[in-house]
């Protein structure tokens, strides 16, 4: 059985793997912000997810979502019961857009910006995964050991947040920052009034107890 991780991250592979060899699928569906203000191709918002640079930027987006995605949709379900794997559909696409929203904002009449791929949605799901599950060990390079994700988390944030200012490279480092937040607000959001779970309170006890 398919979980919605896996449709997802199919779906994903199988229209970069289209798009490598095929330029104008890209254009069509990269994340172009003055297509979007000047032909309200509001579109392009969900659709630049799906599509990657090149092999090595969708298998370290793919893996990493396959990782923490199998993890929060168990706990949507758990969570949510019924309505988990909607909610979890939603995080998923509604990160895809709000992670850009400041980009889009920055860049909405600079005709030379582009960006795609699926990192912001991605780290809106590792985020929700960080939250749900503070101690679990999390490697992150160089350090050559695993530290607990409560520590990793702000790590994470600090790198991009640095990244992001400096503006080197092509990687967008504010989607990444965007969602990962949006992420913890969907999840204290919905939890407050779709369920009995509190998050702030199970972060709060699962480290305490860490620490002791």
């Amino acid at each position: 059985m398919f979980t919605i991780t896996m449709i997802i991250l199919l779906l994903t592979c199988v229209t970069s793997f289209i798009a490598f060899s095929n330029e104008s699928i890209t254009n069509e569906l990269i994340f172009y912000p003055t297509a979007v203000s000047n032909h309200n191709q509001w579109y392009r918002f969900i659709t630049c997810g799906f599509i990657h640079a090149d092999i090595m930027h969708l298998a370290f987006n793919m893996y990493t979502f396959y990782l923490f995605g199998n993890l929060v949709e168990r706990a949507f379900s758990n969570i949510f019961g019924d309505a988990g794997k909607a909610l979890y559909i939603i995080l998923y696409i509604a990160s895809l857009v709000v992670c850009l929203l400041p980009t889009y904002f920055k860049h909405k009449d600079n005709y030379h910006y582009r960006s795609l791929g699926a990192s912001g949605a991605v780290s809106a799901v590792i985020f929700v995964g960080i939250f749900l599950y503070p101690t679990m060990g999390l490697g992150i390079f160089p350090i050559p050991v695993n530290i607990p994700a409560f520590i990793f988390g702000p790590i994470y944030l600090a790198i991009s947040a640095y990244l992001a200012k400096k503006g080197h490279g092509n990687i967008n480092h504010s989607a990444h920052i965007w969602g990962a937040l949006f992420g913890i607000v969907f999840l204290l959001i919905t939890s407050q009034f779709l369920s009995a779970f509190r998050p702030i309170e199970n972060f709060i006890s699962e480290v305490s107890g860490y620490l002791r």
